[in-house]
């Protein structure tokens, strides 16, 4: 993908410049997954081992882990009425954030998950 041009002013003039927006730019995200009751506790830790190593072979950075723990789901969800929570912080590129999305969705232990950009 070829960079877009922005514009922008400096200082008040009205001057306007242009500055290339890259699409290599790292973002915040924030990633909730909500995996399979199924899961025993060490495979939990790989499966997030995994996505760790998916997220920073690609140039990712992960900022953050929080395991929430196992909980009830508002209705159910591929046959199961709880699953375990996880939050992830960490910074993609765009294009990589597409890539994950699709993992995540073939994966047999996530039952859900959703991937928001964070405001900058």
């Amino acid at each position: 993908m070829a960079p877009r041009s922005v514009k922008t002013s400096r200082g008040g003039k009205g001057v306007a410049e242009r500055r290339e927006v890259k699409e290599e730019q790292l973002r915040a995200y924030e990633l909730m997954l909500v995996i399979s009751p199924e899961v025993i506790a060490e495979k939990l830790d790989l499966v997030l081992d995994n996505l760790r190593q998916l997220i920073t072979g690609s140039g990712g950075v992960v900022s953050g882990v929080e395991q929430w723990g196992s909980r009830k789901l508002a209705y159910p969800v591929k046959g199961f009425v709880e699953g375990n929570y996880v939050l992830f912080q960490i910074q993609l590129k765009p294009t990589q954030s597409r890539e994950i999305e699709a993992k995540l969705h073939i994966s047999e232990d996530v039952i859900r998950h959703l991937l928001m950009k964070q405001d900058s």
